[in-house]
């Protein structure tokens, strides 16, 4: 039975540029079906946290320019529960701005707040998980991240380092870790210490709201909770406002499938794979000498491959790219040069 004191914050406003070119300005990777299964990476969030708190209680933090895209994906909701943004600040100001919001429903209520990108495996575990970290923040005022167990040296992911103290299975955070270099995330794999900043944050309506009131005073004083005032605020993310600072963090440590589908080699890493390593998104494939390649097609389309290795190809309606899979920082620099040279019909 689901607790009328829970509510979700799903984010669904970023661009995804490090998905281009599928993920586009106009539709952006959160609104794609990327598994074929008939759902976006948005259904499928909101079906997922649907069996953990109301669905009444579900809201959608979007950039203004998506709201019909919402709307389409997720005719259950209603307009009030679509929270759009004038303009991108962050996800500082998206937080804030939702738990305003979500105060004045529930002062009682506790929050997940959740990316619209994320690929969960085991639904069941991954339910156990988020049901026992929302008990903890209703009884006990902390700010709660879920971290994830490393099975490789990724350098694309965020690190938590755990403190010895406790409560169950809630560990202190010592410390918060930026994307690291490789023989780094090595060492962090090779430890106990370290997991994975999954991104996915927990905690009672009226503990987060005083974070921002000490660590963000400013805010607090330029921001009542009109979409009006956001354009005002900072462009600062949660980690550096408030997850940093705070001395009452903790994180729950997890393991049930995660992957934050950020990225392409995120995608390869996640996704069904040929006797060869390569992952097929969409349309039909003849490989000859390929692997470790991501190819995506439209639907309908027939590519012929030979000798390629670590490559990404993707062809979207007027966007071909093929550049190497691993190569992602460079792929936000094609789509400035794209915009530059040939202005937004590209990108």
């Amino acid at each position: 039975m689901t607790n009328n004191n829970n509510y979700c914050v799903i984010m669904a406003g970023g661009i995804g540029s490090r998905f281009w070119p599928y993920s586009r300005k106009n539709k952006p990777k959160q609104f794609l079906d990327f598994f074929g299964t008939g759902h976006t990476l948005l259904q499928l969030t909101f079906d997922r946290y649907s069996k953990i708190v109301p669905k009444e209680n579900i809201f959608v933090s979007t950039n203004s320019q998506y709201s019909e895209l919402v709307k389409e994906q997720l005719p259950q909701l209603n307009e009030s529960q679509i929270l759009l943004e004038p303009i991108r600040r962050n996800t500082a100001p998206c937080i804030a701005w939702a738990s305003l919001h979500i105060q004045q429903l529930n002062p009682e209520a506790n929050i997940i707040v959740a990316p619209a990108d994320h690929l969960i495996l085991k639904e069941a575990e991954f339910i156990e998980a988020i049901t026992q970290g929302l008990e903890f923040v209703a009884q006990s005022p902390q700010l709660l991240t879920l971290g994830i167990k490393p099975n490789r040296p990724e350098t694309g992911y965020g690190y938590i380092q755990i403190d010895d103290e406790k409560q169950g299975n809630f560990y202190k955070v010592k410390t918060f870790i930026e994307k690291p270099q490789l023989e780094f995330a090595q060492v962090f794999v090779e430890s106990d210490e370290f997991y994975w900043n999954s991104g996915i944050f927990l905690w009672n309506v009226n503990t987060i709201l005083k974070a921002f009131d000490t660590f963000m005073p400013e805010l607090r004083e330029t921001f009542k909770g009109d979409e009006d005032e956001l354009e005002a605020l900072p462009n600062i993310s949660i980690d550096y406002a408030i997850m940093e600072k705070a001395e009452n963090v903790y994180v729950q440590l997890c393991n049930f499938g995660w992957a934050d589908l950020g990225t392409w080699g995120a995608l390869h890493e996640a996704s069904p794979k040929d006797q060869h390593k390569n992952v097929i998104v969409n349309g039909h494939t003849m490989l000859y000498d390929c692997r470790d390649n991501i190819i995506a097609m439209p639907k309908g389309k027939l590519a012929v491959v030979q000798g390629v290795e670590d490559y990404l190809v993707a062809d979207t309606n007027n966007v071909l790219l093929i550049c190497k899979k691993d190569d992602e920082s460079t792929i936000r620099r094609y789509v400035n040069d794209a915009q530059i040279k040939l202005g937004d019909e590209f990108v």
